[in-house]
């Protein structure tokens, strides 16, 4: 996917070919949402973004756990795997009733969970592990958030909405106070992580700034000698933190106990089967996502000691009390349970 990409002077600009994009997910997503009717136990839709962030998905998807869990349940479960880019995209899907399930960060949760309040009343259903994020630069002379100026671009995956740009508001926050919390917003822009890590291995392009996620990240420090880490989540959040999460409506976790259960079981099957086999996850990761990526380099990812593959939230709160402070979410969040569906699986969560 990256030897594929040259410099924007040789092709239309990423925001016009990121804005042609999106607008074919969306009439795909609402033509897809026109299309499938309400269904009963025994099918279940979910939606996943790019990155070893979805490596439970990726692997309950090959050992198809959902079905042998939901076979447990007396049901036949029938999956069906979209893939999507951005916590804006998502959050459409799930509301537009294109899926069921949606994969993304703890801010478009946040969002979602706080303007779904009394409708559709979402909320998360399990983490999909603790992982650092990076935001990555390419220019030498930017060592931290301070240095950005006017003439950088940082891409996110989605702007105002994902986890990236929330936590980057975050940071912000903590260097110039709440006031300024938008401080950096102007130099952000909406990019799928290939496409922005390919920008930042091939620099020239007006892309010099990438908040994503493993393997992306990695892969830029790997690919060009000039990139470098600007500011690692874990600092921000204060620690481990589970920045990417699954999420549902509360009709359909009504609806379909045993269908939920049987997702909810298999995604921790998936968590120990990573966690005791993290060569083979590795392998499941490239077969599913058709990636090209270094498999050593992927292995390393999956071992790193600061990442744990766990579907209980982990330290999600701030977040939560930062959005709220500021005024981008209504309703204030007394603890974690708030934005969490009750669930023994996630009891343990934060």
């Amino acid at each position: 996917m990256l030897a594929r990409f040259r410099p924007t002077a040789a092709r239309p600009s990423f925001a016009r070919r990121f804005t042609a994009t999106l607008l074919s997910v969306s009439m795909g997503v609402a033509s897809f949402a026109a299309t499938v009717p309400a269904h009963a136990e025994g099918q279940i839709r979910v939606a996943e973004q790019f990155g070893i962030v979805y490596l439970l998905l990726n692997v309950a998807r090959d050992q198809q756990f959902v079905e042998k869990e939901g076979r447990k349940q007396g049901l036949d479960i029938k999956v069906d795997w979209v893939k999507l880019s951005g916590g804006a995209a998502v959050n459409d899907a799930l509301l537009s009733g294109a899926v069921d399930i949606a994969g993304a960060g703890v801010g478009p949760l946040l969002t979602i969970w706080d303007r779904t309040q009394g409708k559709q009343n979402v909320k998360g259903v399990a983490s999909l592990g603790n992982l650092p994020y990076y935001l990555v630069s390419n220019d030498p002379n930017v060592k931290t958030i301070a240095d950005f100026t006017e003439k950088d671009r940082i891409a996110v995956p989605a702007v105002n909405v994902s986890v990236q740009s929330r936590v980057l508001q975050y940071a912000a926050a903590k260097r110039w106070g709440d006031k300024d919390y938008n401080r950096l917003d102007k130099y952000t822009q909406a990019l799928p992580h290939p496409d922005a890590a390919a920008a930042i291995i091939a620099g020239g392009t007006e892309i010099t700034g990438h908040f994503g996620n493993p393997p992306f990240q990695e892969q830029e420090l790997a690919g060009n000698p000039k990139a470098h880490i600007v500011l690692n989540s874990y600092d921000v959040l204060g620690g481990p933190s589970s920045a990417t999460v699954l999420y549902a409506t509360e009709k359909f976790r009504s609806n379909n106990p045993k269908t939920y259960r049987a997702f909810v079981d298999a995604l921790a099957d998936a968590a120990r089967f990573v966690t005791a086999n993290p060569e083979a996850a590795a392998d499941i990761y490239i077969r599913t996502n058709q990636s090209k990526i270094d498999r050593n380099l992927l292995v390393k990812v999956i071992k790193n000691p600061q990442v744990q593959f766990k579907v209980a939230p982990q330290n999600t709160f701030g977040l939560a009390q930062f959005m709220y402070r500021v005024g981008v979410i209504r309703n204030e969040p007394k603890s974690w349970k708030d934005y969490f569906f009750d669930d023994p699986a996630t009891a343990t969560g934060s």
